[in-house]
């Protein structure tokens, strides 16, 4: 046992394990309803959109959130705008404004050195995380999943039936674009932990893992959060002895137990 539990004995990697399991929560949670309302790619493009929020945030002094949730709103309304005026599909508007942000922030990194090296803003310094990082993550954590949490119920009335979310006298423009924010704030969350680039790998695989194993959200929401955390754990503690990044890691984990639940899938249907 003593040996099993040897990485977590190391306060870096107990921190690394902490900050993984704090950032999966919410990022698990809001995986289910990215997957349910078809928004994956809306996850991917706010991940890498936040760049130039992000080093202008730096550069102005102002908190993070604030510079990746103006980023993150620019990219979802920009591309609902080139969607509904234009003949470009939903997809392609949001690749075309995700790559054009993502490139800005890029040329404006060099233009106004923040101060922290870019592959830990793109791929995360999980190895390295302070108490600072602990004081930003953690309270947007709790807002995002105590915000789940409470509202879980609208939140699936708008990803399976937004007219009937309507004709309920939900207030769809909140929630639609509470779920724009939370997706951004999540994102700035994650920073630290697993950076811009690998965000999109939690902000997806555990509610596409769960959504292949049940067909209650009740049930997927709970299996998304299990998923994401233990994948953190397993992730953290086998870089430990693969001397591998933890970040990758567990997103290669993520992956895995994808494709396992992929396989299970098939297997079930066909015998069903």
């Amino acid at each position: 046992m003593t040996n099993i539990l040897l990485p977590f004995s190391y306060p870096v990697m107990a921190d690394a394990a902490l900050i993984a399991v704090i950032v999966a929560v919410p990022a698990a949670m809001l995986s289910c309803f990215l997957v349910l309302k078809g928004w994956a790619l809306m996850g991917d493009g706010i991940s890498h959109a936040v760049l130039p929020g992000v080093v202008l945030a730096y550069a102005a002094g102002v908190p993070l959130l604030v510079g990746a949730f103006i980023a993150g709103m620019i990219c979802a309304l920009a591309s609902g705008w080139l969607d509904a005026n234009s003949r470009i599909k939903p997809d392609t508007a949001l690749g075309v404004v995700m790559s054009g942000l993502f490139a800005l922030g890029l040329i404006l990194f060099t233009v106004f050195p923040p101060g922290v090296h870019l592959d830990h803003i793109l791929f995360g310094n999980i190895l390295g995380i302070g108490p600072g990082d602990f004081a930003q993550a953690i309270p947007i954590a709790l807002a995002v999943t105590l915000a789940l949490a409470l509202k879980w119920r609208d939140f699936a009335v708008l990803a399976f039936d937004p007219v009937q979310a309507r004709v309920s006298g939900l207030t769809v423009g909140w929630l639609h674009y509470g779920m724009l924010a939370m997706i951004a704030a999540s994102v700035v969350a994650m920073l630290s932990a697993v950076g811009i680039i690998l965000a999109v790998g939690l902000l997806i695989a555990p509610g596409a893992i769960a959504f292949l194993m049940t067909r209650r959200l009740s049930v997927m929401l709970v299996l998304a959060v299990t998923i994401a955390v233990g994948a953190s754990l397993a992730g953290v503690w086998s870089s430990f002895w693969l001397d591998s990044a933890p970040a990758p890691t567990i997103i290669v984990i993520l992956t895995a137990l994808f494709v396992l639940a992929f396989l299970w899938r098939q297997i079930a249907d066909r015998q069903g």
